[in-house]
């Protein structure tokens, strides 16, 4: 049985990132410069006008095809088709490294933390931050718990923190998780 997420605050585009891995992926990839839950929002948009999202249809869909369906109303992103290539290098590089099945990430091999945190700063789109964040998610709301994930995760691994999507549970969590980052922002701002 899948997990319960509340990350976008939609029960259907939360269940779709809870069942399906290359959905969660996505996801996090859409995670910049949106707001949090509109970026997670985007895995649904495209099931909905593609009727499913499967690695190896996206990966092999022709691009300024695929990058109409993201920049369809509403965009899956405010940059669509920048993403769109983002969202197909994955898939491409899902189906040349992981037989196109995302979870095999975290999966092959039975890996730890810091393996796992490896193969997802591999991952097209995705720098450390990206993937330690990606790796808190996994731990802390997906039940993906290798040896040393939460040190691997560095500061997002943490327990009772409110620093990224992977401590957003509700509405109260996702509030607490924007004043985090707007309180972060304004320091940086002030060195």
């Amino acid at each position: 049985m899948s997990p319960t997420l509340n990350l976008v605050g939609d029960p259907e585009a939360d269940a779709l990132l809870a069942e399906d891995p290359f959905a969660l992926l996505i996801g996090m990839l859409l995670d910049q410069q949106v707001p949090m839950e509109s970026a997670f929002a985007g895995p649904k948009k495209l099931v909905d006008r593609l009727g499913d999202l499967k690695v190896e249809t996206i990966a092999t869909a022709d691009p300024e095809e695929f990058a109409a369906v993201c920049a369809t109303t509403p965009a899956v992103h405010r940059f669509p088709a920048s993403m769109a290539k983002r969202i197909q290098g994955l898939a491409e590089y899902l189906v040349e490294n992981y037989d196109g099945t995302p979870d095999q990430i975290w999966r092959r091999d039975s890996p730890d933390g810091p393996e796992v945190l490896k193969r997802l700063k591999a991952l097209p789109g995705y720098g450390d931050q990206k993937a330690r964040i990606f790796l808190a998610l996994l731990g802390k709301q997906m039940g993906v718990t290798p040896d040393g994930w939460r040190k691997a995760a560095g500061a997002y691994g943490d327990e009772g923190s409110r620093r990224s999507i992977a401590d957003v549970v509700d509405e109260k969590s996702l509030l607490e998780v924007r004043e985090f980052k707007r309180a972060a922002k304004a320091a940086a701002k002030n060195k």
